[in-house]
This record gives C-alpha cells, structure tokens and sequence, in this order.
C-alpha cells in the first residue's frame, strides 16, 4: 500500500512540474551581432515592426590609394549616408562611418586585420595576402573594354583607343607599359613590328612598379616575367614602386621606361597626359604637357593573365561585423547603394559598376600568384 501511495504521489509532482513548466515565460534570445543586457535584451532601439536594432558606434571604410587621396575622398564623401540609411532598413543603427584612404595597399589589409578599420575596398592580391584575418564578402564588376587581346600591338595606337563597353564583367586584364623614353620607345616600335622582347632588353630599363600586394601593380606582372622568361620583378636591377599616377607621370617625362597598371590605366590618364602643365586638370594638379596622346606615347609591351576584380572585405577582428548577419545586412546595403545613381558616381572613382557576392575560392588563383613569389 505504501509502495503504490509513493508512486502516486510521485505522478503528481512530475504533472505540476510540467505544467509550471510550461507557464513560465521563455528567456529571450540575444540578437546575433548584438550583444546581452541584464535584462536580456539587445541593445540598441527599436526599428519599424517592433524590431530591435542592432547599434553600431562607427564603421571605418577604407580605400587604398590606386588614385590621389584627394580625388576618393571627394567622390566618396557621401557614401557614408547611404551606407546608414540602407543599413537602417536591415534593422542596424549607424552611429557614423568614417571614409579614410591608407597610405599604401599594405596598409590597408594591416588595418583590416587588426580590427582598426571595419571594412574594406582591397584589390584581390591584397585581400589573398590577408585573409587569414579578412573575410572577402563582395566581388567589383567593371564594364569591360573593347579590347581584350593577350596581343600587347592590339592595344596601341590611336585607332586601338580602348573605350569601357556597358558589359559588366569580374576580371580585368593587367598590362605592361613601355613610356617615352628612347628605350620605352624602342620597345614599343619591336613588340608593334612583332617582334618577341628578350629578358636582357627589359632588365636593361628601369622599371616603376607598386606596392607588392597590389594585383595589377605587383602580382600579375611577377607572374607575367615568371610565365615569358622564367624571371621575377625581383631579378631586375632598376625598380622604383611607385602609385599609379605617379608611374604614369614619370613614363611621360621619360623618367620611367616601363611601368604596370591595370588595363584601363590610360583612360584615367589620357587628358592630364597631353594638358599643358600651366593648366590644372581637377583634383590631378597640373598638366604633363605631352604633345602627343597617351594612346600614342605610352604602349603596352605586355598582357598579364586575367585578374580577378577588386573585394569588398569586412574583418574577422571585431565580432559585431564578423558575422551572418551583419555581413547579409551589408552585403544587400552596398548592393543597392550601387544600384543608385549616386553609388554609381561614387563608386565610378574605382571605375566600379556594381557588386556580385563574392567566394574566397574566386581569388585561389591570386594565393597561388602570391605563392609563386615566395
């Protein structure tokens, strides 16, 4: 009797146990990205819909300097608004964004990794170089050119002036630039004549080139002089790194016999190169004071393998943007701005015309290039 007592009174417990249970309110959930008050709630105010936003003090963007910092930081100066504003529609409060330009491609992976700048416009050689601590998260597309030949004579000349179609594409072609400079020009007239360039005539000039991580500037160049002549920009005895514009400076004052840049290069330059150097050509400065036209005067010896384009990279330094959320959030943002037309002028100083999302193994050819140089 009271062995059958005891496992009545046992059922009863385990049935109010349930049901208390069941009463008792469930313990909200942290918002991913955000974090954990005392009450359990996310911080931050609440979005349309009874949402709560998800708040961030500042963002820093940076831009590397493929053109003067002048010229981003005045045709990016609104992007920090609109990055709010779409950010706001996903449920994230922007206290401010910060535009900044690094010193040098380096610079900005450096940033990105440790955790001081949040995001980041990184060409793909700089972005493989850091991402172990960066995570790629969109893809530039550019509206391709109306050459694409891996013929250096195709390029030249007036009549082969390179104009931007409107088909947007993922890769761009790196090109190596033979100045004005009597071995510039000697250069140019062997490869328009068809003739093959040997590694003695090139190691013979002085050479400017860019930062190591940079694709255009560095990596794809490398592997071009790896690919003709079993060689590296490492084995050449006259190298000056130089920024884009600088480069394309000194090859039109002959300063310079060769240089590298990315295929577009000469559009970017083509009117301060022939501008009277008494005239000022915007953000640029002054003129170079060519009498002939870049198309002309400054002729590609050599086509690099096709570059992967430029990433949009977030850091994995700071858990507030390293994740799903976030990431989706901004991803869909700068998707947008990009769609606009403002984003389009914005982000035209790149000669970008949107964003795709973005894959790591995109850019394993890049980690190969760079691999090769070790």
């Amino acid at each position: 009797m009271k062995k059958k007592l005891i496992v009545v009174l046992l059922v009863l417990v385990l049935v109010l146990a349930a049901f208390t249970g069941c009463a008792k309110k469930e313990d909200p959930k942290p918002a991913e990205g955000g974090s954990e008050t005392a009450e359990g709630e996310a911080e931050g105010g609440e979005a349309e819909g009874g949402e709560v936003n998800k708040k961030i003090e500042k963002l820093t963007c940076m831009f590397v300097p493929s053109r003067t910092p002048e010229e981003i930081l005045a045709a990016t100066s609104g992007l920090g608004d609109l990055i709010i504003a779409e950010m706001a529609k996903h449920g994230y409060e922007i206290g401010s964004v910060e535009i900044a330009v690094s010193d040098s491609y380096e610079a900005a992976g450096e940033a990105l990794a440790a955790g001081s700048a949040e995001i980041a416009w990184l060409p793909g050689g700089t972005y493989a170089l850091y991402r172990d601590d960066t995570q790629v998260v969109l893809t530039a597309t550019r509206a391709g050119l109306s050459c694409d030949s891996t013929n250096p004579a195709d390029w030249n000349g007036e009549a082969n002036k390179v104009f931007r179609s409107e088909d947007d594409v993922t890769f761009y072609k790196g090109l190596i630039y033979a100045g004005t400079s009597e071995k510039g020009r000697a250069l140019a007239e062997k490869v328009n004549n068809g003739e093959e360039l040997t590694w003695e005539e090139l190691a013979d000039c002085s050479w400017g080139i860019a930062n190591p991580t940079s694709s255009a500037g560095y990596i794809y160049p490398n592997l071009w002089l790896n690919e003709k002549y079993g060689k590296s920009l490492a084995d050449l005895p006259t190298t000056t790194e130089v920024k884009y514009v600088a480069g394309f400076m000194q090859a039109a004052a002959g300063q310079l016999d060769i240089i590298v840049c990315y295929a577009d290069g000469r559009t970017d330059y083509e009117e301060i190169w022939s501008t009277p150097t008494d005239q000022e050509v915007g953000e640029m400065g002054a003129g170079w004071g060519r009498e002939d036209n870049i198309w002309n005067e400054c002729s590609v010896i050599g086509v690099t393998p096709n570059i992967y384009n430029d990433t949009v990279s977030v850091t994995k330094a700071n858990p507030d943007i390293y994740n799903d959320e976030f990431i989706d959030a901004f991803q869909q943002s700068l998707i947008s701005i990009a769609g606009t037309d403002q984003g389009k002028e914005i982000i035209s100083i790149y000669t970008h015309s949107g964003y795709v999302l973005a894959q790591e193994s995109d850019y394993d050819v890049t980690v190969a290039a760079l691999e090769a140089m070790k």
